[in-house]
């Protein structure tokens, strides 16, 4: 069925249909998929592999993510400037597409690794398929098609992401015991495949002016008579790099999810050292993530009505380090539920609330550019965090010392992320409007306030 609206020329009404769904939502529905798919089952998936690994191989505990460390170290950096280049001048749809491919190919590969620097290789083309297809661009795409629901529409995305982690223990534990690490990880590279080349030639598009459309929340014939939705964010991207906001967002969200990415690739090696099988912890990880969707939906629901989306950033990082110290009461499981209960709800928020505080601060224009380098920024805490527990794991055969010090991380980077301003105030003209419309820098002040 269509809807029919009605407006008014010459004095006559004029009717005209319009899709019953806003397509939006599509796009929501393909960043589910890919989240669920290229973040969730692999980032949150690909721990269960490490007791294999080690086993099979004979990497160390700090091995098993060192190939991710050293990824996103070297090629992070300049490939995630390079994807958000990509993306604001050819479209999220064409670098998601690339991702995907770097992401399920390296994957199918893995299967026949034999040595560290062959496991090394792979991991590396791993963190490219994720800068290209992972969450800059997912984010980039949500926050060019959604104005006034921007919060509810990441949130429903990122749903994804926790779905993919809830159910990627227990499949994989299934497949480890069906048929091996190697077939299991092969099964997975193809099936990233499979399900997300479709969903992106069929259903992603870039933008809404590719179909025609406007944003959710921007009336239809508003880019007649006013720049186009994304000009009130006139900072210079140079700007940008000095200003000390972006370093606090990118300083602040490193720590934290570098501690947070410590606990989640070590939480099985730590569960199973606890006396846990392996069955046991997948489970326990499964309700931590199983916790993270209703984080991102609550937080979805909240977010978009918050003045400051720092404040509420802030508060789910100290939350998050708040958990933590229940990893020292490990040894009984209703402590291990407790602990996934409040970090996983805290976890729910973190990557979706980045983009809606980055906005905030500096609006739409060049988002690619500087969300790739923010991204880039904490993904190389999100893998130092990892590699650094399990150094000292190695060296001290306790995860505790590892806990500390992820707790102190959360606190600086809470600190950091209170710091940052919020909204500024400021004025545009609007062309055409005959007059100045004051409001913030975020895109609301085309009709979201």
């Amino acid at each position: 069925m269509t809807s029919l609206d009605s407006t008014k020329k010459d004095g006559r009404i004029i009717r005209r249909t319009s899709p019953p769904v806003f397509y939006g939502w599509w796009i929501v529905a393909a960043a589910f998929l890919n989240l669920f798919f290229a973040v969730g089952m692999i980032f949150y998936g690909f721990p269960m592999f490490y007791p294999a690994l080690v086993a099979s191989l004979g990497f160390s505990h700090a091995q098993t993510t060192q190939g991710f460390l050293v990824g996103f170290l070297v090629i992070g950096p300049p490939f995630g400037l390079l994807s958000g280049y990509l993306i604001d001048r050819f479209g999220a749809r064409h670098v998601i597409l690339l991702g995907i491919g770097l992401i399920g190919l390296p994957l199918i590969a893995m299967g026949f690794v034999t040595h560290f620097w062959e496991y090394e290789v792979i991991c590396i083309l791993e963190v490219l398929g994720y800068v290209l297809a992972g969450p800059i661009s997912n984010q980039v795409l949500i926050t060019k098609w959604f104005c006034a629901r921007r919060g509810m529409a990441m949130g429903i995305a990122y749903l994804g992401l926790g779905l993919g982690g809830v159910v990627s223990p227990l499949i994989i534990n299934s497949l480890l015991h069906a048929c091996g690490w190697r077939i299991a990880i092969e099964i997975i590279g193809a099936a990233v495949l499979l399900f997300l080349y479709p969903i992106g030639i069929l259903v992603t598009r870039s933008s809404p002016s590719d179909l025609g459309l406007e944003p959710d929340g921007v009336a239809e014939g508003d880019r007649a008579d006013a720049p186009p939705w994304t000009a009130p964010a006139r900072w210079e991207f140079l700007k940008v790099l000095s200003s000390r906001d972006f370093w606090l967002i990118t300083a602040g969200s490193g720590l934290v999810i570098g501690a947070m990415n410590a606990v989640i690739q070590n939480f099985i090696f730590f569960l199973e050292g606890h006396g846990y099988s392996s069955t046991q912890a997948s489970g326990f990880l499964s309700v931590l993530l199983a916790m993270s969707l209703g984080g991102r939906v609550v937080v979805g629901l909240i977010v978009d009505r918050a003045k400051k989306k720092k404040n509420t950033m802030a508060f789910c990082y100290c939350l998050l380090g708040a958990a933590i110290p229940l990893l020292y009461l490990a040894s009984m499981p209703t402590m291990v539920v407790l602990f996934a209960t409040i970090f996983g709800f805290a976890m729910g928020a973190d990557y979706m609330l980045i983009p809606l505080v980055t906005v905030e601060c500096f609006g739409v224009e060049s988002l690619g550019k500087i969300l790739a380098l923010i991204v880039m920024g904490y993904s190389i805490g999100q893998w130092v965090g990892p590699w650094v527990a399990g150094r000292i794991y190695d060296s001290l055969h306790s995860y505790n010392p590892a806990w500390t010090l992820m707790i102190l991380a959360t606190v600086a980077g809470s600190c950091m992320i209170y710091r940052l301003p919020g909204p500024k105030a400021t004025a545009y003209p609007l062309q055409g409007a005959g007059m100045t419309v004051k409001g913030n820098i975020d895109v609301n002040i085309l009709g979201e306030q």
